[in-house]
């Protein structure tokens, strides 16, 4: 990550945008503590259930999505601590080789592993799909992107896809992202449709990425 966020660089025939450095724009809109507060006090909370206290790890080899949109929120744990994210928005996607990791560690077993994977034929088809992020990697290409939009008017990704008046946010008629890589805390969705779904659980350290 460069010390000073910069504008991503942009070939505006095609809306091709490097992910990394596009993503980056987003951390510091939610990184203030009197931020925070008030979106607290308004409601304006990204996951509707409180999150556990761990992250997870979801990667794919492919992301298709109609209406995407990203802002800064906050997520909210158990015990009422504030967690800033980064909220992707998508209203209808379509993921291929989707992997999602969480390791737990337990007293004495050690780290245990649980592995979801699905859509290694067929894609995995999500509909008003929100993840709340900490990280998020792969290269991306726009269609139409708007990048610097307030957060509380966005109108392209899924209807409750807003965040906070004054705040950052971009947005997009499509979205293709190849080689995903994401840690989250929370992820919501309209329906998620897995094909060829496994669960593994193991010993030791076994994550997507």
């Amino acid at each position: 990550m460069p010390d000073s966020p910069h504008l991503p660089d942009e070939d505006h025939g095609s809306g091709r945008v490097r992910w990394r450095r596009f993503a980056v724009l987003t951390v510091p809109a939610v990184a203030v503590t009197a931020g925070l507060g008030i979106a607290l006090a308004q409601g304006a909370l990204a996951a509707s259930f409180a999150v556990s206290g761990q992250q997870f790890k979801v990667s794919a080899k492919s992301l298709q999505g109609e209406g995407f949109a990203q802002y800064g929120s906050v997520d909210v744990n158990a015990r009422e601590e504030l967690i800033p994210v980064a909220v992707t928005a998508i209203r209808e996607a379509k993921l291929n080789s989707l992997c999602q990791s969480v390791v737990t560690t337990l007293p004495v077993i050690g780290d245990i592993s649980l592995n979801l994977t699905a859509g290694q034929k067929k894609p995995v088809e999500a509909s008003n799909l929100f993840v709340d992020a900490t990280q998020l990697s792969g290269d991306a290409v726009f269609t139409n992107i708007e990048i610097g939009r307030d957060a509380s008017t966005l109108d392209k990704g899924p209807a409750d896809a807003q965040g906070m008046q004054d705040l950052f946010a971009q947005q997009a008629d499509t979205v293709s992202i190849t080689d995903l890589q994401q840690t989250a805390w929370a992820t919501n969705a309209g329906t998620f449709k897995l094909s060829g779904l496994r669960m593994d659980i193991s010993k030791g350290k076994k994550e997507c990425f």
